[in-house]
């Protein structure tokens, strides 16, 4: 007979699989609970169920996960004691455990690079598209806002205007400043992002529920609470179709669920992706431009492409030798794909040249030292960024593949990475500023923290800042903007009590969204403070108006 599960435990039913995994499961983690009656993934059966096959090390490290035990050095090298711990009190306590809510992370300063090294930037194209995009390609331009209203006054712009990279430099000197909440959830948020257009936000929560907003005049209103189906876990991404009319999301479950959001939100289509693994996860998706596929990236190493016209799976590429933590289009055509996994490496795939039972990518990027949680494509097919366990982001561009010893170096580099970020603080040995023998990357940026789940990073809007800027979530509760050519860090936006795990900024206006596993959702907008003209002579971005204990008095 089938032995009882323990109570509270999640139950898996038949084998697992034979693939292996270097350093565990991503971090988003929460084996899939099977419903009563659930006989696998696949179908169902008359007979009695499987026995579950929950060892004894599955049940300590669910356990630990939920932080009901601790594992407690004893002193004296006498080894560890396994303690145990009272249940997390309610949301509404001030009492948490700090670990798995993620606040271990406002105890860490993440190192910031005095003296970034800008040379390959420098010496790159991209130093030319952003200074184009901004206004800021003619030898000596003007910085000071001041002066660019007067040009602008005399005539001395192009057709008595500003041009699109002109008023992009003004932007810059009227960033986001001031917080307001949007929502606040019971449980952690996960996810929280614009529709492509800015017409829709969507967010998602543990409590299963996303919930839609649209805005106007800046501000979102709450307009659809969607309860999300087959959930493990948590929901782990959401995306929209170009039209939002249609809103994806994932978790860990077999399917990429589909559901309607304007006008129809009960019709749910679950879109099949037929994977080997019992318990499956797809941790990041993405929709085309044309909105007839869907990517999405797997726990079990794999990319999937989902034809949402013919309603069946079209593409399953074997990419990653461990989780995939994040996909991405590189452009609107579709048909170059970029992957980053828990080994640490980006890859670029094209389509055209694919072969699904002897799959080859185009090129590989090597240079980070433990796995990469999430990855934005510039929009050009040239450039993308990374975001990483190793507390860095990296600039790639995809013409400057890493050689093989790259990839070995970063496969070595990985395998010695013996701490989980998930609950423990970066060990010092962990910052090396120095680059891997092969690290082709062409910008590194420092001064965030990557801990507790897949914090997310993305250029800024095309629109308003010519993306000038690379954004990022922060384990410490931030929202830290840098600048792409510099390498500096221009804001840090303090407001969250733990870690903020989603940005998106919107694409017309200048306002950005974080998601926080505090359960809150805030809006940044800029709001003049002491003094009318401080805008027009700020020579650097304002800062948050909670004061950050990391930020000098006179920054």
């Amino acid at each position: 007979p089938a032995r009882p599960a323990l109570p509270g435990l999640p139950v898996t039913a038949g084998t697992t699989t034979t693939r292996s995994r270097s350093r565990g499961r991503s971090p988003d983690t929460g084996h899939r609970t099977l419903g009563p009656g659930h006989m696998g993934s696949r179908g169902s059966s008359s007979g009695p169920a499987d026995p579950p096959d929950s060892s004894l090390a599955q049940v300590l490290a669910h356990l630990l996960r939920r932080g009901q035990v601790r594992l407690v050095s004893r002193g004296g090298g006498r080894g560890l004691q396994l303690v145990s711990t009272p249940l997390p009190p309610p949301s509404d306590s001030d009492d948490s455990d700090g670990a798995w809510d993620g606040c271990l992370g406002d105890r860490y300063r993440p190192p910031v690079d005095v003296c970034p090294d800008t040379r390959d930037i420098e010496k790159s194209e991209i130093s030319t598209q952003i200074r184009l995009q901004t206004g800021t390609l003619a030898p000596h331009p003007p910085h000071n806002l001041t002066r660019l209203l007067h040009r602008r006054e005399r005539g001395l712009c192009h057709n008595g205007g500003f041009s699109h990279g002109e008023c992009s430099r003004v932007t810059t000197h009227f960033l986001p400043n001031h917080v307001t909440l949007v929502d606040r959830f019971p449980q952690k948020a996960f996810c929280g992002v614009y529709s492509p257009d800015g017409q829709v936000f969507m967010s998602a929560c543990q409590d299963q529920c996303l919930r839609v907003y649209r805005g106007r005049g800046g501000r979102l209103k709450k307009v659809l609470t969607v309860r999300a189906r087959d959930v493990g876990w948590s929901v782990l991404d959401v995306a929209t179709t170009p039209d939002n009319s249609r809103l994806l999301y994932s978790s860990w479950s077999d399917y990429i669920h589909m559901c309607g959001i304007d006008g129809d939100s009960e019709l749910h289509t679950a879109l099949d992706l037929n994977p080997d693994e019992r318990r499956f996860c797809v941790f990041s998706l993405t929709v085309s431009s044309d909105g007839h596929e869907v990517l999405g990236g797997a726990n079990d190493g794999c990319l999937y492409v989902y034809d949402l016209d013919r309603n069946q799976r079209t593409l399953k590429v074997d990419a990653h030798e461990d989780d995939v933590n994040s996909v991405a289009f590189a452009d609107v055509g579709s048909q170059i794909l970029f992957s980053g996994g828990d080994d640490a490496l980006c890859k670029v795939w094209d389509r055209r040249t694919l072969r699904e039972d002897r799959p080859q990518p185009v090129g590989v990027l090597a240079g980070h030292r433990d796995g990469v949680t999430f990855i934005d494509s510039k929009g050009d097919a040239r450039f993308l960024v990374s975001n990483s366990k190793d507390q860095t982001i990296k600039l790639w561009d995809i013409r400057r593949f890493s050689p093989k010893e790259g990839l070995q170096a970063s496969r070595q580099a990985v395998t010695q990475q013996n701490w989980d970020y998930r609950w423990q603080q970066v060990p010092k040995r962990a910052f090396k500023s120095h680059r891997l023998v092969g690290d082709t990357s062409v910008m590194t940026y420092r001064g965030h923290g990557v801990l507790h789940t897949l914090i997310r990073c993305r250029f800024s809007p095309t629109f308003s800042t010519g993306q000038r800027y690379i954004y990022t979530g922060c384990s410490t509760g931030r929202l830290v903007i840098y600048e792409v050519l510099t390498g500096r860090v221009v804001s840090r936006l303090w407001q969250h009590q733990a870690c903020v795990r989603d940005v998106s900024w919107h694409p017309l206006l200048n306002n950005i969204i974080s998601t926080s596993w505090d359960g809150s959702v805030c809006q940044w907008d800029y709001q003049m403070r002491d003094g009318v003209g401080e805008g027009l002579a700020a020579s650097s971005p304002p800062q948050s108006r909670r004061r950050d204990p990391e930020t000098p008095e006179d920054s």
